[in-house]
């Protein structure tokens, strides 16, 4: 059978149904009446001048940045909080932490759970900085997970956080956002400059999934639409910010790598987080074991060309600066269950049981339950009883690391901060490849 549907290839999104997912995690307060979307509909920021031309900017030099991102949602799922990155010791591995996601909706920025991101009070039991959040309500009271990065940037004064709008599940407000890109610049500056948590952010990530392309909704907006929304959020938010795009990791003919200007559009952005990850995986019905990530294509591979090294050099090929793109990995498996043979390729009765999403499971999760028996075009698998699993291990990541160094890109992104061990083994991994001599330094 010849696989010509596109994979997931996306930062993904768990749609919370109501009231019914929210948890009260021991000194996380909260209540339902409190959990409703918003726009945040408080005093705007300062009203801008009119928008100037954008300004190119330079990348950050190879193998510099570790970017992880961290899912509003999270604190439901999981019961996953920033005081987690700052316990774990993650966050002074991590350059960045990506805050997903706010909305596109009506053609604007917006938040989307108002509760998560400031309402909820946090207590000194599981507070970064180990104090209560403020009680009471007002202009000035933010509490929540802003809050939070909040602290944590007070005690981690080199992490950059950026907040991200779109995603998978969340890209359906692009299309009229490219119908007017200067009202959308706007709108974003205006929520995420809002004085209320201006300090927290230090910029953008634009993840529209995909431009002038069918993904989990499609968009005809035309091969410019991307660098011309780029452009006016570059010339909104100005060279002291960073705006950074999410893109697509497909590099197969004809698609989303060929749909949108990704090239003109690179002058303006700080860097490129490429999804490279998640290519293949049980949603798909019959699609065989595959590992989800792979760096290059392998014999038996679904859907040649549909691999993280290829979305690379397709990227380097229309002159992108390799040091503005960032390889994409994931810090959680995909499974089949029912699976014909331990080795890639085998036939499958259909999605293993899960924890994160619909057929995945975080890698902290599966290195206790299902360990390696094998390693395929730079991706781990396991085979365990009928389950057959793909994630990458610090060895893998370590080999990817080379990888970045070798072709000198910017460093490394993934998905997500709350797959990773309660001692950061997968951020650690990233950390020591990309910086061997200051591990060395440090160990001696």
């Amino acid at each position: 059978m010849e696989w010509k549907t596109l994979g997931r290839v996306a930062l993904t999104g768990i749609v919370l149904s109501g009231a019914a997912r929210w948890v009260q995690p021991g000194g996380f307060s909260g209540d339902d009446a409190g959990n409703e979307r918003s726009s945040g509909d408080q005093e705007a920021a300062e009203e801008p001048d009119e928008l100037g031309d954008p300004v190119e900017v330079d990348g950050p030099g190879a193998g510099e940045l570790i970017v992880g991102n961290f899912s509003e949602w999270g604190v439901y799922e999981d019961a996953y909080h920033v005081e987690d990155i700052d316990e774990s010791g993650a966050a002074e591995q991590l350059t960045h932490i990506v805050y997903a996601f706010g909305m596109v909706q009506d053609g604007e920025c917006r938040i989307d759970d108002a509760h998560a991101a400031y309402e909820a009070r946090y207590t000194a039991a599981n507070s970064v900085a180990g104090v209560d959040d403020p009680e009471g309500e007002g202009d000035d009271v933010v509490r929540g997970s802003f809050n939070q990065l909040r602290q944590l940037k007070e005690e981690h004064p080199d992490l950059e956080v950026l907040w991200s709008f779109g995603g998978w599940f969340g890209s359906g407000g692009w299309t009229p956002a490219a119908e007017d890109p200067a009202a959308f610049a706007q709108s974003c500056y205006d929520l995420v400059e809002d004085p209320r948590w201006a300090d927290v952010f230090d910029g953008i990530v634009i993840d529209w999934e995909f431009p002038n392309w069918c993904a989990e909704v499609c968009d005809a907006s035309g091969f410019d639409a991307y660098r011309e929304l780029i452009e006016a959020v570059r010339a909104r938010f100005g060279p002291d910010n960073e705006v950074v795009g999410a893109i697509p990791g497909d590099a197969t003919e004809g698609g989303p790598l060929d749909a949108a200007d990704y090239a003109g559009a690179a002058p303006y952005v700080d860097f490129y987080m490429v999804l490279t990850l998640d290519y293949f995986g049980p949603w798909e019905p019959g699609m065989p074991t595959a590992v989800q990530s792979p760096l290059t294509d392998y014999e038996g591979i679904p859907i040649p060309g549909l691999n993280g090294d290829a979305a690379i050099q397709n990227l380097l090929d229309r002159d992108v600066p390799a040091d503005k793109l960032l390889l994409g990995v994931a810090f959680f498996g995909e499974g089949w269950t029912g699976a014909s043979s331990p080795e890639p390729g085998a036939t499958a009765t259909g999605p293993a049981s899960a924890t994160f999403e619909e057929r995945a499971v975080e890698y902290r999760r599966l290195a206790e339950t299902c360990p390696p028996t094998g390693t395929i075009a730079g991706t781990a698998y396991a085979a365990c009883g009928d389950e057959w699993w793909s994630y990458d291990t610090p060895e893998t990541l370590t080999a990817k690391m080379g990888y970045v160094l070798d072709h000198g890109l910017g460093g490394t992104h993934f998905w997500e901060l709350r797959g990773d061990t309660d001692s950061a083994t997968l951020v650690t991994a990233l950390h020591d490849a990309l910086h061997p001599a200051a591990t060395t330094t440090d160990a001696g």
